[in-house]
């Protein structure tokens, strides 16, 4: 039997690997299952669908993105706790996180489903696009709470010292959606509204499974006890994890802007090459999100233990590996722009020229993006939320949408795709600043 690995071990880079993998895999099926809605839709259901998928996602992620944010400032407060050796308090403050995410989940549901028209028309649909992003967002708006504590739980699994359990669960989650697709979309052709039904039935099973987990007598570091409420904690936990909430609100909110020039400068064949990007690049971010959640909760476990030796390790063996993933990462990425791309949109010749051309400039960002992920991760774990927000507002919001609105002024639809390759090596310039000032403090 496997040993396994505990958060107050020491790591080398096998061991580190082998911590992170599970929380990579998982996140990586994540992001799989997450566009296979995109592969079904626009391969059976037609583009001006597939376009509305693209188009009102982003107020859907915004929505979702609560949960990143309870699971990385939560996990990052209960793994220190637990590095501190109180363990009935880190429960009591698991407890805590938990049922208020679920709290606001409903009331986020509520607010979507009675405000998706005005929103999604406000943000330019009109037609048969509003009535398709209206029809698609409403039936996933009901599982918005099990949709953010699927998001929580992938963080907090790994927290938990069952990162390989949290595998286990969006596997499950995920083929419930790949299957669902397929008899819905492609069987039943229930269109668009088969294509939501299955992703919100793999959202309750991503959500409620470890709910239930973890409200059983289990074998892991945390279960779902009586608590009472502490808005010091909540407090903490919200800016620990702003930065997750800010990435993931500024994604959102930038790709809306990247949808009004494409459409601007392309129509609806640049919001669906977009589209595309957004769904493949999912795939090869998880890649590093999935590392800096994996190793999020040994940092803050050693920060609570004030071993700074174990730090500076963890921190120089991540920022290696950080950099071989990203080289794999560029070179995969040039080679499968063709068929990735393909997949999605090879019934449209143009489409897919214009899709393909957009992949190989933007592939370059892979090449950066990773360091600027990890190092806001990073700063999260050590409760240094403000640091870690910053990054994340800079690198997904402020130079993104500074880039966006200029570099089309000058290389017109190729300045759009460069945007995004500025962008990031503008974040990795700032996250290295960010951790040269603090490097005193923490002793990393």
């Amino acid at each position: 039997m496997k040993h396994t690995i505990q958060l107050s071990e020491h790591f080398h880079y096998g061991k580190l690997l082998r911590l992170t993998f599970p929380s990579i895999v998982m996140l990586i099926f994540t992001s799989v299952y997450v566009i296979v809605d995109g592969f079904f839709v626009s391969n059976f259901v037609g583009k001006m669908p597939f376009t509305a998928v693209n188009f009102i996602m982003p107020f859907l992620m915004i929505l979702g993105s609560l949960g990143f944010m309870f699971g990385t400032g939560g996990g990052a407060l209960i793994a220190k706790t637990l590095g501190e050796g109180k363990k009935e308090t880190a429960n009591r403050l698991f407890s805590l996180v938990i049922y208020a995410s679920i709290v606001c989940g409903v009331l986020l549901a509520v607010f979507g489903i009675a405000f998706i028209r005005p929103i999604a028309a406000m943000l330019g649909a009109d037609g048969q696009l509003l009535a398709d992003s209206v029809t698609y967002g409403r039936i996933i708006l009901l599982a918005i709470p099990a949709y953010i504590l699927q998001f929580e739980f992938q963080c907090l699994f790994a927290t938990a010292e069952k990162p390989a359990l949290g595998l286990y669960v969006t596997v499950a989650a995920g083929l419930s959606n790949i299957v669902g697709d397929a008899l819905f979309v492609a069987v039943f052709h229930w269109g668009l509204e088969g294509a939501a039904a299955a992703t919100a039935l793999s959202q309750f099973i991503g959500g409620v499974v470890p709910l239930l987990y973890f409200a059983r007598k289990n074998t892991s570091l945390l279960r779902l006890t009586k608590t009472s409420f502490n808005g010091s904690a909540l407090k903490k936990t919200c800016i620990n994890g702003s930065s997750e909430l800010m990435s993931n609100i500024s994604m959102s909110l930038v790709s809306m802007l990247y949808n009004a020039q494409l459409l601007a400068y392309t129509g609806a064949d640049g919001v669906a090459a977009y589209g595309v990007l957004m769904y493949i690049s999912m795939i090869f971010q998880a890649l590093f999100l999935g590392y800096s959640v994996g190793s999020a909760p040994v940092v803050s476990y050693h920060f609570g233990a004030g071993n700074r030796d174990e730090l500076k390790s963890l921190l120089r063996k991540s920022i290696v590996l950080i950099g071989g993933f990203a080289l794999c990462m560029f070179a995969a990425a040039n080679t499968l722009a063709r068929p990735l791309s393909a997949l999605f949109v090879g019934y449209d010749e143009g489409l897919l020229q214009l899709t393909i051309r957009a992949f190989r400039i933007f592939s370059a960002s892979f090449l950066f993006s990773g360091y600027a992920i990890f190092g806001s991760s990073f700063f999260t774990a050590l409760n240094d939320g403000l640091v870690s927000a910053a990054i994340s507002f800079l690198r997904t919001l402020v130079f993104q949408i500074a880039a966006v609105l200029l570099f089309p002024l000058i290389w017109d639809i190729d300045g759009i795709w460069f945007s995004i390759v500025a962008a990031e090596l503008l974040a990795v310039v700032v996250t290295a600043a960010f951790l040269k000032k603090r490097q005193e403090r923490y002793g990393y």
